[in-house]
């Protein structure tokens, strides 16, 4: 005499499914599965339970990421906005750097020459792009500069 089990599994085979189930997390469309990952994940930060990825295993994850081809790769607009919340996020917790005298002078003038590169329309591939800190860290810096006094 057959089980329920071996039932089952035979309508599953009649239905043309092969075995496979339309039941469960594994059978729902890409998006779905994201909703309901991120209401749980959303959940465990609330609860404390969620786990807190360190700086060397988030690296790894990206790399990994990247190795495999599906890395978000973001534009610059939304470039800005992850670092601009990374920067709010990390002031709120009280781990930002916080620029000396001597980092301020050098960012400012990484800035500087970046933007009279810009304005020059210069290419050369070893300059540098970055402006060596963020808007509101430049804006700190003029602000305390007695040349802006």
């Amino acid at each position: 005499m057959a089980s329920d089990k071996d039932k089952d599994q035979g309508k599953s085979a009649a239905n043309g499914n092969s075995g496979t189930s339309k039941r469960g997390f594994a059978s729902m469309d890409d998006e779905k599965q994201r909703e309901i990952a991120s209401k749980g994940g959303k959940a465990a930060h609330e609860k404390g339970t969620a786990h807190e990825f360190t700086s060397e295993e988030a690296r790894e994850a990206g790399r990994a990421a990247h190795e495999k081809g599906n890395a978000h790769e973001f534009d610059s607009e939304e470039a800005r906005e992850a670092g601009r919340k990374g920067g709010k996020a990390a002031h709120e917790r009280g781990t930002a750097h916080e620029f000396n005298s001597a980092e301020a002078r050098e960012a400012g003038r990484k800035g500087g020459e970046a933007s009279r590169e810009n304005r020059s329309g210069s290419s050369d591939s070893q300059a540098p792009s970055s402006r060596g800190g963020s808007s509101a860290q430049h804006a700190r810096t003029n602000r305390q500069s007695p040349k802006n006094g």
